[in-house]
């Protein structure tokens, strides 16, 4: 098998990584060359147009920003045109309608699309210890368990084409949610005096602890949000994306809309780079040095 692997940003890169390691022969396609040095330096073959990658291999692997990078790389009239008899495996994070209508492009080309979004980041990239959460007919998820299970030891079924990239959604709506009502319950007792070490040990032994909080802890108390394993900007944009999705399944979405708020706040901070951690920094006011 030969995999083209397009978009090789902070999780694409391991993730292509462990595909070299493997053995598999891999063709990979960033939009920014210079991203592509270290696999170029481990044996992968470089494209420098996508339709290029597309055209050497059996499996397109797509780790791309959004959508619109999709239909940039994917499905532009020249790339578009390769697709036929290939298998594209959309990882990424995008809504169950961009989903769907990449499935319907790609079909119409003559290629087989499965969605496959991941949760973890780059340690868990690294190791092949992602959970991979796929959507497509049973048959296919079948057929390509060997290719998915280089990202993750267990890919999970969730059903046809739309449904993996709805459970991706839900989950980073908890990932943002979870770390800003932690973060300001964090702030809040720092501001009444009270022990943080106490509040933490209270915290670990209810059933409101979730191990992310751990995680977490050093960076806030720390104030350091570098080398980031996920960007607030990142954070943000699927955070966009949950918001809209929900609001069109008739959902009450004001509490991941008070999040989105602390979030651009941090983006106005110029924290877009730096580890989503940073809506800590957001909750004080700017002259607050606490």
């Amino acid at each position: 098998m030969k995999v083209a692997f397009l978009g090789t940003g902070l999780m694409g890169l391991p993730m292509a990584q462990r595909l070299l390691g493997a053995d598999v022969q891999l063709i990979a396609y960033n939009r920014t060359p210079e991203k592509l040095a270290p696999l170029q330096a481990a044996g992968a073959e470089i494209a420098v147009h996508p339709r290029h990658a597309i055209r050497a291999a059996d499996y397109v692997v797509l780790m791309l920003t959004n959508a619109p990078a999709i239909y940039s790389v994917l499905l532009s009239d020249t790339s578009w045109r390769s697709l036929a008899g290939r298998t594209v495996i959309q990882m990424g994070t995008i809504t169950p309608t961009e989903s769907k209508e990449i499935r319907d492009a790609v079909v119409a080309a003559g290629g087989e699309y499965i969605e496959a979004p991941v949760l973890g980041s780059i340690p868990e990239a690294q190791a092949g210890k992602l959970t991979v959460m796929v959507g497509a007919h049973r048959e296919q998820y079948q057929r390509n368990l060997e290719i998915l299970k280089y990202f993750g030891s267990e890919p999970v079924y969730v059903g046809q084409v739309g449904t993996a990239s709805a459970l991706k959604l839900a989950l980073n709506q908890l990932i943002a949610s979870l770390t800003a009502s932690f973060a300001l319950s964090l702030k809040f007792v720092q501001r009444q005096g009270v022990d943080v070490d106490i509040f933490m040990q209270i915290l670990r032994e209810s059933v409101l602890y979730a191990p992310t909080f751990d995680k977490k802890l050093p960076r806030m108390l720390d104030n350091n949000y570098d080398n980031p394993n996920f960007p607030t900007k990142h954070l943000l944009k699927d955070t966009d994306l949950f918001i809209d999705e929900a609001k069109n399944a008739g959902l009450n979405v004001n509490s991941i809309e008070g999040v989105r708020a602390i979030l651009d706040t941090a983006m106005r901070m110029s924290l877009a780079q730096a580890d989503y951690s940073s809506l800590f920094a957001a909750l004080s006011s700017p002259n607050d040095a606490g």
